[in-house]
């Protein structure tokens, strides 16, 4: 994750996502830094628009909230069918 967050870091302060800014990012967060993580992830990010990502993400963020409470008033209904129908066994 190190990597990744590093990354996001460079990118916030407008710096190039390279091999050697990622490093200096980690080692200077006081982790070891992976050389082949490194290389790995700056090729996944090769062709990659970051900040169209990030908006992206975003979006899917904030329309996620509106979803959540549909699912909790299912859970909420379902409750008192499952309570019912024990009490109805015990009087049946």
């Amino acid at each position: 994750m190190e990597y990744i967050y590093a990354a996001l870091l460079l990118h916030k302060l407008g710096q190039s996502v390279t091999e050697d800014n990622v490093t200096k990012v980690i080692k200077a967060a006081g982790a070891s830094v992976d050389e082949a993580k490194v290389k790995t992830m700056l090729a996944s990010l090769q062709g990659i628009d970051i900040a169209t990502e990030l908006a992206n993400a975003s979006t899917a963020v904030a329309a996620a909230p509106a979803a959540a409470p549909k699912a909790e008033e299912k859970k909420a209904e379902e409750k008192p069918v499952e309570s019912a129908a024990g009490l109805a066994s015990l009087f049946g």
